[in-house]
Parts: structure tokens; sequence; C-alpha cells
């Protein structure tokens, strides 16, 4: 079993049940003991700014703030990717607690990193 999972987000309120799948399984994860670090790509970058997450729904599906809540309280790393953050105007100040901007040499380096599983939404 992978030791960390590194899950990148490409979608947001644009593909909300990708997007939902996404954070579910990171929490999940996190809840599971599983080292967890999420990337914020696309649309989905504008889930890493305070309450933005709340104005996010899709029905049956749990609530996103509460979703990211639990991944930041079980140490799971957020990271926004530096271009698409770049494109959005989102600076590291903007950012909620905890979460961070990085680039592809980072994600790259998270992804091969032995007993690592990376997954794609």
């Amino acid at each position: 079993m992978a030791k960390k999972l590194v899950i990148k987000v490409t979608a947001g309120a644009d593909a909300p049940e990708r997007c939902s799948q996404a954070f579910t399984v990171a929490a999940v994860a996190v809840a599971s003991g599983v080292e967890v670090s999420l990337w914020l790509t696309g649309e989905s970058s504008w889930f890493a700014l305070p309450g933005r997450a709340a104005e996010f729904e899709l029905p049956h599906a749990a609530p996103l703030p509460d979703l990211i809540e639990g991944i930041r309280l079980g140490g799971g790393m957020i990271t926004v990717c530096t271009q698409c953050a770049a494109r959005r105007d989102i600076e590291e100040k903007d950012l909620i607690e905890g979460a961070r901007i990085a680039g592809a040499q980072v994600f790259v380096q998270e992804a091969m990193a032995d007993g690592v599983q990376a997954l794609v939404y």
C-alpha cells in the first residue's frame, strides 16, 4: 500500500462531481492515516481562498469546507499550482491557513517518490 497519496484536482465548480470526488478521496485517505498532498489546479485553485469552498454545492456530497478542514486538521498538505495561481492573481498571502503555492517541479518530485500513489481528477 502507498505510504503517501498525491492527488491533483483539475476541476472546480465547472465539473462538480469530479471535484467533489477528489476532495472526498483526500479527506478519507487522511482520516485513514495516509499522508496526503492535495494539488489544486485550474478552477479548483479558487478553493484555497477563504470562503470560496462554501460557495460550492453538490447534492448528496459532503460540504467542501468540511472536507478541506478534515484534510488540513489531519495533516494533509494543500498546494495551489504556481501558474494556476498567477493566472487568477492568487498570492500566497491570500490562501487559507496551511496552504501553499508550488510548481510542477515540486509536484513531480512528490509524485515520483518511493511509496507514492498519484491520482488525477
